[in-house]
């Protein structure tokens, strides 16, 4: 099939389900987009749903191919992708569920036989081994529907255009089978640039597509045209390779597979692996200057086959995992916010991981993260903080491997400012700093966050050794925050697409949580001296506060955007940290406010972020929910799950959308937020769990 792709950051590569109707049914919602091989920033695939027989590669503008075909009784059918022609009909899909690690559709093919189509991307943050991994799985399942015996063969393919942002470059590929029988095409760049991305796409690296060996199985590489009607025309193909290396976009090379299934009448699988192989993975700036970095993987495997081998015949465990942590946060999230919530954090999972990738050795290892689709930084430390609950749920002890990239770049003097840095690079793969200071200026966010980030690590997994190690630069950064926090200087928070204000009101609150957490760190570390005076600081300015930023006469009243103007307001996300920690520096009389006045400004689609525009951040919404009244969490939690199942919006999720019409925000915008990890953030509410709800 052909992808097209949309102008955000991220590559997700999506397919074209021709099956996809609006007769089929959906569960638990219709998503705007659908997860299928969502693994790392390079191998990040979803199928749009809210238009219809639509896809793309959310990158620059550049399409993938991802073909599917099957013959039942001599008659050839498309499910997956583009393969149209005279003789050739469509599937019908009947059905649609997602998990937080399957997308399953159900596909009727003409009344005879039923397709199960499960794509599976494992989540296992606990196992670094198996998350190091850059693979996907495909499994076809394919089984008489009318009682009688069909003849059936089965077609998968890729295409070249997985191997690059630009088209135009030469492709090269080849075909081998392992020693246990994974049968394989692997394609990649011809020539390779190291830690370079075009449209989003890596310019380096390896693509295999592989399945097992069978009887029955046959291969072609070649021009689509060529590969896809020697399937149509004879079920089978030539076990060929086509030698001619080429642009990309020149008898568009795709890469296929055959599997003859015979006679069938119970169900039948066929089992796909897809994924990218990079031995090096990220340019860090770290204590010794600029190195490059290893894929984790190596560590555990000598040979990139080797690691496609050991994922293809893990599928078992990896299925049975995957059921586990599925049911797991089906569980949880029913109990903390109903069927709605399940809604939106089963959704959530693999987008949130899909922007991260593990890299290292056995010895030290990081965990990345890109900052999709808004501007393509790595390491930005107001994306890993809304990212951080789903890691503080699943994995507390991850959260280390994040914030360590930040901690070595500043504490090797590679950053000359007293404040936080706003991310490690301004472009992924490339974590090389800046060694000017010249980093997105959000200094008083990014040491609130550090602190915030830091606190809730250790306290989950009484890691205090980590405190003391990094306590000198904490220590520099409260005290930036003791200057800084009260009265916010004119500056960007996260929120910089809002634009620049001095004396916001949620910003101010997160710099003085900041400060009483960092009262809490001094005091787990025996300083008990700086530990006093950082509450009293705290103390102090959370009472003026209350007097700069509350507009207490209001009807309801409620906190203010920014002071002293009382008919602004916002979400204040802020003040969800104070509860994350255990600080108790917020009155509960706040908490309650903010509760009632969220449902006086309520939206068809939620709150609205602030007043300077209708739109709203589904990330900051899940904050505010899990720390509000049940009816106010309730509220916010349904608005949400309607969004996603009526958004107009057919990308991967937006975390940035209308609250009016649920569509992208586009008030004093030209791009789209697509894909972001900050979705990790709709964990807020199980990031909590132990802790009562207001």
């Amino acid at each position: 099939m052909k992808i097209i792709s949309q102008t955000v950051a991220t590559l997700c590569a999506t397919l074209l389900l021709l099956g996809l109707t609006n007769a089929s049914s959906f569960y638990p919602a219709r998503p705007p987009a659908i997860p299928l091989a969502v693994k790392s920033p390079y191998l990040n695939a979803v199928q749009r749903a809210g238009c219809g027989n639509g896809g793309y590669l959310a990158g620059q503008g550049q399409t993938l191919g991802w073909n599917g075909m099957i013959r039942v009784d001599n008659t050839t059918y498309t499910w997956m992708g583009g393969p149209i022609g005279a003789g050739i009909q469509t599937v019908t899909q009947k059905h649609f569920w997602y998990s937080s690690t399957k997308s399953v559709f159900s596909m009727d093919i003409g009344g005879k036989v039923e397709m199960t189509i499960t794509f599976l991307s494992p989540i296992t943050p606990g196992d670094q081994k198996r998350q190091s991994l850059v693979f996907s799985y495909l499994e076809v399942t394919v089984e008489s529907q009318d009682g009688n015996p069909h003849d059936v063969q089965l077609y998968a393919d890729i295409s070249a255009e997985w191997v690059a942002g630009d088209h135009s470059s030469v492709a090269q590929w080849d075909f081998n089978t392992t020693n246990d029988g994974i049968s394989y095409h692997r394609v990649y760049r011809q020539t390779q640039l190291l830690f370079s991305e075009t449209k989003d796409q890596a310019d380096w690296g390896h693509w295999f597509w592989a399945t097992k060996k069978v009887d029955g199985m046959t291969f072609q590489s070649g021009a689509d045209k060529a590969v896809h009607g020697a399937f149509q025309r004879n079920g089978k193909l030539a076990n060929t390779k086509d030698t001619h290396f080429r642009p990309i976009n020149k008898d568009f090379p795709v890469f296929g597979f055959s599997i003859d299934l015979g006679t069938i009448t119970s169900p039948v699988s066929t089992l796909f692996t897809l994924g990218l192989t990079q031995e090096q993975a990220i340019l860090f700036d770290g204590q010794t200057g600029n190195v490059p970095l290893n894929s984790l993987w190596k560590s555990y495997f000598p040979s990139e086959t080797d690691a496609l081998s050991f994922f293809y015949n893990d599928f078992t465990t990896a299925n049975a995992t995957a059921t586990a942590l599925d049911g797991k946060i089906n569980n949880d999230s029913r109990i903390a916010g109903g069927h709605d919530y399940v809604t939106i954090t089963s959704l959530s999972v693999r987008q949130a991981f899909g922007a991260t990738q593990l890299v290292g050795n056995l010895t030290k290892q990081y965990l990345f993260i890109k900052e999709l689709s808004s501007d393509g930084n790595i390491q930005t430390v107001d994306v890993i903080y809304p990212f951080f609950p789903i890691l503080l749920y699943l994995e507390p002890s991850v959260v280390k491997l994040m914030l360590d990239p930040l901690f070595e770049n500043q504490e090797s003097g590679q950053f000359p400012q007293n404040y936080s840095m706003h991310d490690l690079g301004y472009h992924w793969p490339n974590a090389t700093g800046h060694t000017d200071g010249e980093d997105e200026w959000q200094p008083l966010e990014e040491c609130g966050n550090m602190i915030i980030m830091t606190l809730a690590y250790a306290q989950r997994t009484n890691d205090i050794a980590y405190l003391s190690m990094h306590y000198k630069i904490l220590n520099q950064w409260v005290q930036y925050l003791i200057e800084e926090a009260l009265y916010p200087a004119y500056q960007m928070s996260t929120d910089d697409f809002a634009g620049w204000l001095s004396n916001q009101t949620n910003l101010a609150l997160k710099g003085i949580i900041g400060i009483e957490a960092m009262a809490s760190i001094a005091n787990l570390t025996g300083n008990a001296a700086d530990g006093a005076r950082f509450t009293n600081i705290a103390h102090s300015y959370i009472y003026k506060w209350q007097g700069l930023g509350i507009a207490a006469d209001a009807k309801p009243p409620h906190t203010t955007l920014t002071y002293g103007v009382n008919d602004t307001h916002g979400i204040l996300y802020n003040l969800y940290s104070d509860r994350l920690l255990n600080l108790s520096l917020v009155p509960q009389s706040v908490y309650e406010m903010q509760s009632a006045f969220y449902q006086v400004v309520e939206q068809k689609y939620g709150v609205p972020l602030d007043t300077r525009h209708n739109y709203t951040k589904s990330d900051w919404e899940m904050w505010a929910a899990a720390i509000s009244s049940e009816s106010t969490r309730n509220m916010l939690i349904q608005d949400l799950a309607k969004w996603i199942n009526e958004t107009p919006t057919n990308t991967a999720c937006t975390d940035l959308y209308d609250t009016r019409n649920g569509d992208y925000a586009t008030e004093g915008r030209d791009n789209h937020f697509v894909a972001r990890p900050v979705v990790g953030g709709h964990f807020a509410l199980l990031a909590l769990q132990g802790e009562t709800y207001v």
